[in-house]
């Protein structure tokens, strides 16, 4: 029965998730993104704080009425995961097949997607934002959930893990604070919603981005000096900064073109009514936010204190294997729409995501 009830366990909290999003209040936010049919820029519905918050609340209560324990999501983790699995795939499928094809072969359509924005009625739930926020509550759910079931097995949580379980929660917090300035991101502007994002946030996310926590789990406090966790907060900071950072100067460039960011004045090169910003993070390299990204890995993953499990490396791996090749894709894209502004560009800004080496 266990099985079966943790196979269906993250069905259930999907589905209270997406009613969350759909019935709590949200901002009506403009994106980056246009209709392929009308032109326009397209809406979207941004409450992803608030589901964030009342899914936790639910959590905390659940485990305190004692109706279900607070670690019941690490025990039931690998049925989770089966359940997490097949519902992504069911989703993939369903969200690629009835639609008309790209013109590629047909396991490039099921991966990457057909549809870029796929149709949702009167647009109250968007399938990228959804995915997403799906992703990020589970996250956090598996999150709270395994460093409870750390303190309920030691009577204690160890430094390295609660580290860990604060820069994983830092993150998703992050990621739903900021929403609207991620609808100016690769994955809304360039990606299509198939097998990568379909499974990819219903499963991947959720799970795997929890492996560096994972890999340590059930070892016990490794005794990791204080300057050296230091050290790793410094790295994630400094990650989160070049990202986050990045990511803000571009939206505020997008949406406020002559406004300066943190006192950088916004320093451009043009060719008609196009434009690109060649200072402030941009002057860096291409892509300084990629470096960020795979920084702040690098310290969730140190920061268990157990570097000889060699799958908690995943993490930072993943983030090197998915971002070098979307920088090279987003380099062809570019170059494709900006010509000789591009080339202009590269001349100016040499390197690609870590300045003076790549």
């Amino acid at each position: 029965m266990t099985n079966l009830t943790g196979f269906f366990t993250p069905w259930i909290i999907y589905a209270g998730i997406t009613l969350l999003h759909l019935f709590l209040p949200g901002r009506r936010v403009t994106g980056y993104v246009r209709d392929s049919q009308t032109g326009e820029l397209l809406k979207y519905r941004l409450n992803g704080i608030p589901v964030l918050i009342i899914s936790i609340g639910l959590w905390f209560l659940l485990g305190f009425l004692g109706w279900v324990s607070y670690d019941w999501l690490y025990r039931i983790r690998w049925y989770s995961l089966a359940g997490a699995s097949t519902l992504g795939l069911i989703f993939s499928f369903a969200i690629v097949i009835p639609y008309p094809s790209t013109g590629k072969p047909w396991i490039a359509d099921l991966f990457f997607g057909r549809l870029e924005n796929p149709p949702s009625g009167k647009r109250q739930i968007d399938a990228k934002i959804w995915l997403y926020l799906i992703g990020a509550v589970m996250l956090q759910l598996n999150v709270l959930s395994f460093v409870a079931h750390y303190y309920l097995v030691y009577g204690e949580i160890a430094p390295g893990v609660l580290l860990c379980g604060s820069m994983l929660t830092f993150f998703i917090w992050d990621y739903l604070i900021f929403e609207k300035v991620h609808l100016y991101t690769y994955d809304f502007f360039a990606e299509r919603v198939g097998l990568k994002l379909g499974w990819g946030c219903l499963t991947f996310y959720p799970y795997f981005y929890l492996i560096a926590l994972w890999s340590g789990i059930d070892l016990q406090n490794s005794h990791e000096p204080t300057w050296l966790l230091f050290c790793f907060v410094l790295t994630f900071l400094l990650g989160w900064i070049l990202s986050r950072g990045a990511n803000m100067q571009k939206y505020f460039f997008k949406t406020q073109p002559a406004k300066p960011f943190f006192g950088i004045k916004p320093q451009i090169i043009s060719e008609g009514n196009m434009t690109l910003l060649v200072n402030g993070f941009w002057g860096f390299s291409r892509h300084l936010n990629y470096l960020g990204e795979i920084l702040m890995g690098l310290a969730i993953t140190l920061s268990v204190g157990y570097p000889g499990r060699l799958w908690g490396w995943l993490y930072p791996l993943y983030y090197v294997l998915l971002l070098v090749p979307r920088q090279m894709d987003d380099d062809k894209r570019c170059s494709t729409r900006y010509g000789n502004l591009w080339k202009i560009y590269t001349q100016k800004v040499k390197y690609r995501i870590i300045p003076y080496l790549y």
